[in-house]
């Protein structure tokens, strides 16, 4: 480790340094796959407090060091290596991208003197020496390090970079000889001491302003997206709901802002969305949004009268986020305001309890609350108790929520395990539930659960995956053997890729390449993972009926072990109360699927 004195001439090589470097932040995973672009990065490790999380598949790593970095909050590493290294893990980088997640992202490259030589792997079709440049439409910045003594100031901003503003994965790009060349160490002192630049808040005149239109409000929302998540500003949302009563809706994202138990948790909006939360959004005077995007299928692709109609008379718009061109992106605002979500809402807060000390009233809102959720429950308890086999997904989360300690850590995928659980599922402790929002990828909940549980090993945490989405790279459970992570996997198999074949039944009367068809000679479904399971060192178990599902899963909840329930299920659509223009392009002369078709 260094201590922050000069050391003359002494002189060692920028991999050995990089892994002092990080030391120094106190990563203490890196995520990635090796080849000869950065074995000298590995070899530097060797003798370093840094554990290496080996994987068999890029995207692999990829989706578990954003796992990771969503339940520690701060920048996650991954190191690859050149070209199809680097491709392999972009769907993964993107996806952490397009969520706002933080990472760093240090990939290999050919040796700069043979930049334009073709050399073994490199990628310069058009251009040369241009590797990095593959991932420039989606991290926040690229690097190439063409200098080596500017590795420490570069790596500093990356760092920098990735976790202010609006978090994101950014790319240090690093020619495999500039890894092995030797620089002064003494470049390295200060590099990683610099602190944290302060946050932006929300000034008081503009909270007051804020405050004082709400107090006078008649059926306020506060719309909440994945910037509270990132900004860990659950307890202060929470103390500014309770203190104002205004009931709180979230996009998908904004899943797990506040326990889905709360009094004024009203739900999901958009497609996927609570019948009763579309219809408060839809008929709010004023809408707090916070940290939200307002994305298509959180708002009925913007479709009036389904789930917002903000401006020209109708609803006003208060719009807070830390990133300027979020702010009436997709609708006008009256109030805008740059801020971190945190800090803006301790201030929001403060000025509240000054202007309403003993708070707003509302009658009436909790009440309608609860009446609406229990009118939703009442409507699906034969689906969440039916015995059917193989099962209805509604009985799959109802034994996965008992089974579930309430600070468990949830990943899901997409499909019925993201639109159905960001419904019906009910998240107890905030920024427990991790979802692929923006990228929606499928193959993303295996592995974050990995990274999950390496960020957090005292939590249970349990993927709730389609046989799709499982399918996508299985090789995980090799990692999660290797590093003792002890997941449980719960594979919700329709034998299809269940939400785009009711999408293409519904419209077009057919699955084509939507499902996949069972073998004339086999009397079980394949894949059969439960076996897969088994083969990489994980414990497997194929559920046989309904009421086996809930006594396995509570023993491979308390085996500690990495577990796989493979678990038949009926393709069932989840229920929709908004609008996805998409319905309107398959069918433009309004014969298709109608909207309650998942």
């Amino acid at each position: 480790m260094m201590d922050g004195t000069l050391h003359g001439d002494a002189m060692d090589t920028v991999a050995t340094q990089l892994v002092r470097y990080l030391e120094r932040r106190e990563t203490k995973h890196i995520f990635g796959l090796c080849g000869h672009t950065n074995i000298a990065v590995l070899s530097a490790m060797a003798n370093s407090s840094i554990k290496f999380v080996n994987v068999r598949h890029e995207q692999i790593s990829a989706h578990a060091a954003d796992g990771y970095a969503r339940v520690t909050g701060k920048a996650s590493v991954l190191l690859t290596h050149l070209s199809p290294g680097l491709t392999n893990a972009a769907t993964g980088v993107a996806n952490a991208a397009l969520d706002c997640i933080p990472m760093v992202v240090i990939a290999g490259d050919i040796p700069r003197h043979y930049y334009g030589k073709h050399p073994h792997q490199e990628v310069n079709l058009h251009a040369d020496a241009s590797q990095y440049e593959i991932y420039r439409p989606f991290v926040k910045r690229a690097w190439r390090v063409d200098t080596p003594e500017l590795m420490p100031e570069i790596l500093d901003k990356a760092f920098a970079l990735a976790e202010s503003g609006q978090p994101g994965p950014v790319l240090v790009n690093v020619p495999m000889d500039v890894f092995s060349t030797e620089i002064p160490v003494a470049l390295w002192d200060k590099a990683g001491q610099g602190a944290a630049p302060a946050k932006p808040s929300l000034d008081d005149e503009t909270a007051r302003r804020i405050v004082t239109e709400l107090s006078e409000a008649k059926t306020p929302v506060i719309y909440v997206g994945g910037g509270i998540n990132l900004a860990r500003a659950w307890d202060e949302l929470r103390d500014f709901a309770e203190h104002m009563q205004i009931p709180v809706a979230h996009s998908l994202m904004g899943k797990g802002v506040l326990p889905d138990d709360h009094p004024l948790m009203l739900g999901m909006t958009g497609f996927w969305g609570m019948p009763f939360t579309n219809k408060s959004t839809l008929s709010a005077d004023w809408i707090v949004a916070l940290g939200s995007r307002f994305k298509e299928a959180d708002s009925s692709s913007w479709y009036p009268g389904y789930t917002f109609e903000i401006g020209e008379g109708k609803s006003r718009l208060i719009h807070i986020d830390i990133e300027p061109q979020e702010i009436g992106r997709n609708y006008p605002a009256e109030i805008g305001a740059v801020a971190d979500l945190k800090s803006a809402l301790r201030v929001l807060n403060r000025v509240a309890r000054e202007m309403l000390p003993e708070g707003r009233t509302a009658e009436g809102v909790t009440e309608g609350i609860r009446t609406a959720r229990e009118e939703f429950r009442s409507d699906h308890v034969d689906m969440r108790t039916s015995d059917a086999f193989p099962m209805m997904p509604e009985r799959i989360l109802a034994d996965l929520r008992e089974a579930m300690p309430d600070d468990a850590i949830l990943t899901s995928d997409v499909g019925w395990n993201k639109n159905g659980v960001a419904q019906q599922f009910d998240i107890l402790t905030p920024g427990s539930i991790l979802i692929p929002g923006g990228f929606a990828t499928m193959g993303f909940g295996p592995p974050a659960a990995v990274g999950a549980k390496i960020a957090a090993p005292d939590r249970v945490v349990v993927s709730l995956v389609g046989d799709g989405g499982f399918g996508q790279n299985p090789a995980m459970l090799a990692t999660a053997v290797e590093e003792n992570a002890a997941v449980v996997w719960v594979v919700m198999n329709n034998n299809a890729y269940g939400t785009i074949a009711g999408l293409q039944k519904a419209n077009y009367g057919l699955t084509l390449g939507t499902t996949f068809p069972k073998p004339a000679n086999l009397d079980e479904q394949m894949p059969n993972f439960a076996a897969i399971a088994k083969g990489f060192g994980c414990e497997g178990i194929r559920i046989t009926s309904a009421e086996d599902f809930l006594p396995a899963l509570k023993a491979a909840i308390a085996s500690g072990k990495p577990t796989v329930l493979d678990v038949p299920m009926v393709n069932n659509p989840t229920p929709t109360s908004g609008h996805w223009n998409i319905l309107d392009i398959y069918s433009p002369d309004g014969t298709g699927g109608h909207a309650s078709t998942d």
